[in-house]
């Protein structure tokens, strides 16, 4: 049986004139002790999402399965098997840190001790500050903290909506390495989140954009199907290269990326050469040219360029 299983979802806001479409018409299964990632941009429908697996809103059509259970119909039965880590942090500013986990403890009729094996390892990094409100962390603790209120019950599934959002680089490392551990406990977990990078932590990936799903599939084999020679360009005159590229007869796409530029060619058969003399000949120097393995970012790009050139 799987974790999740979703089924023509559909969510729109607004007045029928003026409506958005959120979610439009989103299947996908997610296994067992599988940690899946569910990556996009602001406003591409992973909130809500989320919101109506755990419960919290109602689709407009379609089905949701979370452990078994109808997500209408068997509400009570998935509010006490999931853990739910929203993208604002919402615990009680002017608790302390253990006031909060004994709070959300009693609330599914558990103790701190009854779970404490299974936040023990993150716990740990924060318990010295137990005393203090939850208001006054650093958000990698508070992060930390609201991880452990949403494992205090020992669930099955975890959603974590954009969880390293606004954290700090090592927080978000810490945080994953996290995930990685509570993946070998058995829990099913489900993250969403705008980093493209974080996409090859997770065992599959869901790319969505614009309520729509592009791609499901391993990061590894996302990113095999890209098979155009990704080149990485880069010279003393930024600015300037990326227009020029931009401008190339050869190029089909080319975008800034980190240091370089990224560049996909219409035609593989031209190469290097091409290139250097082109760039030579607009007066470019210092003038950096190498190919690069396509990462997810990469893959989504491109898959938004065919999704808007289809509608």
């Amino acid at each position: 049986m799987n974790s999740v299983t979703i089924e023509h979802i559909v969510k729109k806001y607004g007045a029928k004139k003026e409506q958005v479409t959120a979610l439009n018409d989103i299947s996908f299964e997610v296994a067992k002790g599988e940690l899946f990632g569910v990556i996009g941009p602001d406003g591409a429908g992973k909130t809500s999402l989320f919101r109506i697996l755990t419960t919290l809103l109602l689709a407009d059509s379609g089905t949701a399965m979370v452990d078994g259970f109808d997500v209408v119909k068997q509400y009570k039965n998935i509010r006490n098997r999931v853990g739910y880590m929203p993208g604002k942090f919402s615990l009680y500013q002017d608790l302390s840190v253990e006031e909060n986990l004994r709070f959300f403890a009693t609330i599914f009729n558990s103790s701190i001790k009854e779970n404490y094996e299974l936040i023990r390892d993150i716990y740990v990094q924060i318990e010295p500050f137990k005393d203090r409100r939850a208001g006054k962390l650093s958000g990698g603790m508070k992060q930390k903290l609201a991880l452990c209120c949403a494992l205090i019950h020992r669930p099955s599934v975890l959603f974590l909506d954009e969880p390293t959002t606004g954290v700090d680089a090592v927080s978000r490392k810490e945080f994953w390495e996290m995930l990685k551990a509570l993946k070998l406990q058995g829990i099913s977990i489900l993250v969403s989140t705008p980093y493209m990078d974080e996409a090859g932590l997770c065992d599959r990936v869901a790319l969505i954009q614009s309520g729509k799903i592009m791609s499901i599939d391993s990061p590894k084999n996302i990113t095999q199907k890209f098979t155009k020679t990704m080149w990485a360009v880069s010279s003393a005159e930024m600015y300037r290269l990326l227009n020029d590229l931009q401008q190339y007869n050869n190029t089909e796409k080319c975008y800034a990326f980190g240091e370089f530029h990224h560049l996909v060619l219409k035609n593989d058969n031209e190469g290097k050469d091409e290139i250097m003399i082109y760039l030579l000949y607009l007066s470019h120097h210092e003038i950096e040219l190498k190919t690069v393995q396509p990462n997810i970012e990469d893959c989504f790009i491109e898959l938004m360029s065919k999704s808007n050139h289809q509608q």
